[in-house]
């Protein structure tokens, strides 16, 4: 029996009292609206439809392709602009509109089930955002249950919702985690992303095997103990 469904959050920051704090308990605060790990995004990102932000993106990078001095004449060029405009905007960007947040169910858990759930090798891909180069791995979640479960594709979905955006691995990792804190109700969660990243390997230093390993811990994953049983279950 589905017992709550999770809404989709506005990505604008939280009203303040009059000492400019945020007033609401954790649990009712979303990472869309928590500023110190917000993804970057100005007051008027959602005022253009997607449609009208293909339209400029296509425009613009066109004229990066032109730049380039690549001719846009050629057939296998001059439909590139519109491809990466919409790629943009309705693909490995479309994590930057909560009205893309993947649709949360939490059920009973009725089985009285109180041990740690790993999700483990969730497929990852980001872009960095410092050099929009892809960002490519696995990441690892896991979570204690109280009264509630969620289903196991929803752990998946909200990783790639905070993984489609320009992002940094540090926030990646914190978004994620703060996010099952807030649908789950529990801070008993672990987030732990291992990826490599495109400007590492095929810019600057190029060192092909370097990767980047960032992890987050809450409640009783900061027990040693709990939280090497989970490093030990991703690890198997």
């Amino acid at each position: 029996m589905v017992i709550t469904r999770i809404s989709n959050q506005p990505a604008t920051p939280p009203p303040t009292d009059t000492t400019g704090n945020t007033p609401g308990t954790h649990a009712s605060v979303s990472p869309y609206e928590a500023p110190m790990i917000a993804s970057p995004l100005r007051k008027d990102a959602f005022e253009l439809s997607d449609e009208d932000k293909i339209a400029k993106i296509e425009g613009h990078f066109q004229e990066i392709m032109r730049t380039l001095g690549l001719d846009m004449t050629d057939d296998s060029l001059k439909g590139t602009p519109k491809r990466v405009a919409k790629m943009f905007v309705k693909e490995i960007f479309g994590g930057l509109n909560p009205a893309n947040y993947p649709k949360i169910s939490l059920f009973e858990n009725k089985y009285q089930y109180r041990r740690m759930l790993v999700e483990r090798d969730i497929p990852l891909y980001s872009f960095c955002e410092h050099h929009f180069l892809p960002i490519y791995g696995k990441a690892h979640v896991a979570y204690i249950p109280n009264g509630k479960v969620i289903g196991l594709s929803k752990l998946n979905r909200i990783v790639e919702h905070f993984a489609r955006r320009p992002q940094v691995q540090e926030r990646l990792t914190i978004q994620i985690a703060n996010e099952l804190r807030r649908v789950l109700g529990v801070e008993d969660v672990a987030v732990y992303i291992d990826a490599q990243h495109m400007c590492v390997q095929a810019r600057g230093v190029q060192h092909h095997h370097a990767g980047t390993a960032t992890a987050e811990y809450g409640g009783k994953f900061l027990n040693e103990h709990t939280r090497n049983e989970f490093l030990q279950a991703i690890k198997a």
